[in-house]
């Protein structure tokens, strides 16, 4: 498949998932995509009438205390739900994508950081597949200080095709958070992938940066995912 065929393909399938879905078919329609997906409906804060389309049930909330937090604030929770791909740290320059594949840091980053700062940086890549929450949510203390947009792919990021397609996370769309913690910067990047994955930053236009930095507490709703994606996490 073309890129210029899977940005079509993508945007279809955007295109039908923001279709209003009658009321007295949503149970059966957000039923059928949980049975298909395993997604679990039970922790979504409102009822699947609730939810106007698939991609606003796809985004849902989830009830409180469904994630809850670990007491101890120096301890790295996960931004996200999702299966943790890789656990790597840089090395000349590169990071893990898969056995047997890798890609250079600051591709990834859009050249957000130095070698000189990524040197030794640890970097978690975590996969949200279908049945998973898509919010994505500060794994500590920090102030949201830039956006990078970067255009690109939207190659599927599944995990049998990272083996097989090279520099994946560094050529795909994506958005590159930039974080300012008391220990430094870190950065969080959202990956976009095949069918949508459309990417949305808390009070931050697409393809804008924010005009003030925010300050985010740990836990606090930082992004999601409109269908998509991966996030991996760069702690420099």
């Amino acid at each position: 498949m073309t890129r210029a065929l899977r940005s079509k393909l993508s945007h279809l399938v955007g295109w039908l998932a923001d279709r209003r879905v009658p009321g007295p078919f949503r149970p059966l329609v957000y039923g059928t995509y949980c049975r298909l997906t395993g997604a679990d409906a039970s922790e979504a804060r409102l009822e699947p009438r609730g939810y106007t389309s698939l991609s606003a049930f796809f985004v849902r909330q989830l009830k409180e205390g469904s994630r809850p937090l670990d007491a101890d604030p120096h301890r790295l929770i996960s931004p996200c739900d999702g299966t943790l791909q890789a656990l790597d740290r840089v090395s000349a320059g590169r990071l893990l994508q898969a056995k047997g594949s890798d890609y250079e840091a600051r591709e990834l980053l859009a050249h957000a950081a130095t070698d000189e700062e990524l040197d030794g940086a640890w970097a978690w890549t975590i996969y949200l597949g279908p049945c998973d929450y898509h919010r994505v949510h500060t794994p500590f203390d920090a102030r949201l200080s830039a956006v990078h947009w970067v255009p690109g792919d939207r190659r599927s990021v599944a995990p049998k095709v990272l083996e097989r397609q090279p520099r994946l996370f560094a050529t795909n769309e994506r958005a590159v958070l930039e974080l300012e913690t008391e220990h430094g910067r870190a950065f969080l990047v959202m990956v976009g992938a095949l069918n949508v994955g459309r990417i949305r930053v808390i009070g931050v236009e697409p393809g804008h940066s924010p005009s003030s930095s925010r300050s985010f507490q740990r836990g606090e709703e930082l992004a999601r995912f409109e269908m998509g994606s991966t996030v991996v996490l760069v702690l420099p």
